[in-house]
């Protein structure tokens, strides 16, 4: 085969799909889209002309879009999935340059820099998954490339300090680019959107999660428009199709729904949290997010023990991740089967 030997080094992105039983695996929603916003999608769907292509560079989301964040159309980029605006930010500042990652973080951000050759440079983050911005600083001297900090953070849901936030920001200079990922920034009530406005930084945005458009897959990034100018040369061309287009308008014109959910979800992953803390064998870490990271003595055992119960949770791997996993917030019904299916899980793993 002419595959690169790079490529055949690396592993596959792994996720084994379960969709039977309690899903709490990837960070979805728990909420499908209510009865009338499905309709009114549908009748804007029905209106697409398919057999044309669709606007070359999304021009009325991004402006339905501007509105929502008060910011020029013209810094708003959008691809479908922001996993794909991810890939374009190693193609236009990471090739033949540095990827700066704070470790552990969203696994994405390494198999990108590494499918595209870019050099990669991780940091283990500090206690408690503290921000390591001293480290950061040090290996961004005399290099130039892409600085992913995901806030907040995934796997791990802390929130970073803001302070420390804009010590990058302030590094950025001309010679990096700061990524802000801010994926699950609506459950937390975070905004870096004020450090985006700053020649070299960047907000990443997506619709998977807190608006529930996971299936939809639509990304964007809030950022200066001379830098969203020299993204979008690396964008394919006509990528977001209408169908995507007409999902996201769907939900930014019913913004208010969109977070009375995320609302729910937050409160609900509160209680998650307070009664994860009550189980005996557990580590809960603090989160702002839709999931919690726990700790248990046999991690590998537990994920079985559970997915034999049909309870569906993520396995995490890596330095400061070992014996973890990761429960997405659901439903109270699904969150009360996962805490019944986890107690009675221990405490097989326990006598075994």
């Amino acid at each position: 085969m002419s595959i690169r030997p790079r490529i055949r080094e690396l592993a596959a992105y792994d996720f084994a799909p379960h969709p039977e039983g309690v899903k709490l695996d990837q960070n979805e929603l728990p909420y499908d889209l209510p009865e009338l916003l499905r309709q009114e999608l549908l009748a804007r769907i029905a209106a697409l002309p398919l057999n044309r292509y669709p606007d070359l560079d999304a021009s009325e989301l991004r402006a339905a879009l501007a509105r929502l964040h008060d910011w020029p159309a013209d810094g708003i980029v959008v691809t479908p999935g922001s996993n794909v605006l991810i890939q374009n930010l190693v193609i236009a500042a990471g090739i033949g340059q540095t990827v700066l990652l704070p470790t552990p973080t969203f696994s994405v951000y390494r198999m990108q820099a590494s499918i595209l050759g870019a050099e990669l440079v991780e940091v283990p983050s500090g206690p408690a998954f503290r921000l390591p911005v001293a480290d950061l600083l040090r290996e961004m001297e005399g290099r130039r490339g892409l600085l992913f900090v995901a806030n907040p953070a995934a796997p791990t849901g802390n929130l970073h300090d803001s302070d420390d936030l804009e010590r990058l920001a302030d590094a950025a200079g001309d010679r990096w680019l700061v990524v802000i990922d801010e994926a699950y920034g609506q459950f937390a009530g975070s905004d870096s959107s004020q450090l985006a406005r700053r020649p070299g930084v960047l907000s990443l945005r997506t619709l998977s999660k807190a608006f529930g458009l996971a299936g939809a897959r639509v990304g964007y990034a809030l950022t200066s428009p001379q830098l969203a100018g020299e993204l979008r040369k690396v964008v394919l061309p006509f990528v977001v199709s209408g169908l995507q287009q007409a999902a996201a308008l769907t939900m930014i014109e019913h913004n208010a729904e969109v977070e009375e959910r995320a609302r729910q979800v937050a409160l609900e992953r509160a209680w998650l949290q307070r009664s994860l803390n009550d189980v005996a064998g557990v580590h809960v870490f603090p989160s702002t997010t839709n999931f919690v990271l726990f700790r248990v003595d046999d991690g590998r055992s537990v994920y079985e023990g559970l997915l034999g119960k049909g309870v569906v949770v993520r396995p995490q791997s890596g330095p400061g991740l070992e014996n973890c996993l990761r429960v997405t917030a659901g439903t109270r019904e699904e969150n009360e089967r996962f805490l019944e299916a986890l107690r009675a899980t221990l405490v097989e793993v326990e006598h075994a």
